[in-house]
């Protein structure tokens, strides 16, 4: 046998072995997909993808070979990433809204392959979830300018469903009207509350009266309807395109830096892992002096770094408040444990409703 032969016939033995671990990593592939289904989970992870590149090629000490093995490994991704986007087709994102709403333009952001339902209310959509019509939803907690969505803060305080991540979707609003309406024939603007509060500046500075709308989008779909030259909407480019208005001034956001904080429920919580950096917890304290504030100093004390605190009343006694806390820290660890057990006795309720690795911007 000659040195070519040789070197050929290694190369199939070597291939041989390869499609069978194929075979075996596309098996776990499947597994991936389906969790990420069940937990609300995005496909792609670019930091993740980089982490684990850096790590695996350190295996490979030719240095010859490592390039070469650095682009297999992203053509093994890229190939697990195309299998999970189609094992995911059919996945159920409920949002509130209508199609060109913000959620509906997070949804397809989050979730590409996944079928976008929508709801009338962030009650419904989540409801969806916890009566199984949908695999996830995902809904508005915060936006930069115009502070918490209290409905949204809610639900996950009284309901059953687990936060498994937190995507910053950037928010451009604009002045949407019927085709050959002029800026000076416009006298009332409609969208959803928070948009309002969001374009003030402009809304008072063109002396336009506002008329609320459930979302933008439901806005945008009233004025198309309507055939109206005096009345406009504030809503997305999506919304003009969905419903055939003219996108008459751009950006109207007060502020430029417009981003609202979408979070993704679903009835299954994410597995605990040593990567996790973030977590969302409730908790009710005890009707003691100082309670909360001993509360507050068990976080620190155990080494978590408190982001947000935010106060909504529970509608079961007057006067009576739970509290909203985003930490920094994993709240899986030996730490993590300990300090939910010091809570347990300031708290009268506490609840873990999410712990993930890391916020994305979208």
């Amino acid at each position: 046998m000659t040195g070519l032969e040789k070197a050929r016939q290694t190369i199939n033995e070597v291939d041989k072995e390869m499609a069978k671990l194929f075979c075996r990593r596309m098996d776990a592939v499947k597994e991936v997909a389906e969790y990420k289904r069940l937990h609300g989970i995005q496909v792609s992870d670019p930091a993740r993808e980089a982490e684990v590149i850096a790590k695996n090629s350190k295996m490979v000490e030719d240095e010859e070979f490592k390039s070469y093995y650095i682009d297999f490994l992203q053509h093994n991704m890229d190939i697990s990433k195309n299998y999970q986007h189609r094992l995911l087709e059919g996945m159920k994102v409920a949002y509130s809204g209508v199609v060109g709403a913000f959620a509906n333009i997070a949804a397809k952001k989050v979730f590409p392959d996944a079928i976008a339902v929508p709801y009338s209310d962030f009650k419904s959509a989540y409801n969806s979830v916890v009566n199984g019509e949908s695999d996830c939803v995902i809904l508005p907690i915060e936006n930069s300018y115009n502070g918490d969505v209290g409905q949204v803060m809610d639900l996950a305080f009284f309901g059953p469903l687990h936060i498994n991540g937190i995507y910053d979707i950037s928010v451009v609003q604009n002045l949407l009207v019927v085709k050959g309406t002029t800026l000076d024939e416009v006298k009332t603007v409609i969208s959803h509350p928070q948009a309002l509060g969001q374009c003030a500046e402009f809304i008072k500075k063109h002396g336009f009266k506002t008329e609320e709308a459930v979302n933008t989008a439901v806005a945008a779909k009233q004025v198309a309807e309507s055939g109206r030259h005096d009345i406009a909407a504030i809503a997305s480019d999506d919304a003009a395109l969905e419903y055939g208005l003219k996108n008459l001034v751009a950006h109207i956001n007060s502020s430029g830096n417009n981003t609202t904080r979408f979070a993704v429920f679903s009835r299954s919580a994410k597995a605990p892992s040593k990567e996790d950096k973030h977590f969302i917890m409730l908790f009710t304290v005890t009707n003691e002096a100082g309670s909360l504030g001993k509360a507050i100093s068990i976080i620190g004390e155990n080494g978590f770094n408190l982001k947000a605190l935010k106060s909504r009343p529970t509608k079961d006694l007057i006067w009576s408040y739970y509290f909203f806390v985003e930490g920094e820290g994993n709240i899986n660890s030996d730490e993590g444990k300990k300090m939910l057990e010091e809570l347990k006795e300031k708290c009268s309720e506490i609840k873990v409703i999410g712990s993930f690795e890391k916020e994305i911007s979208l």
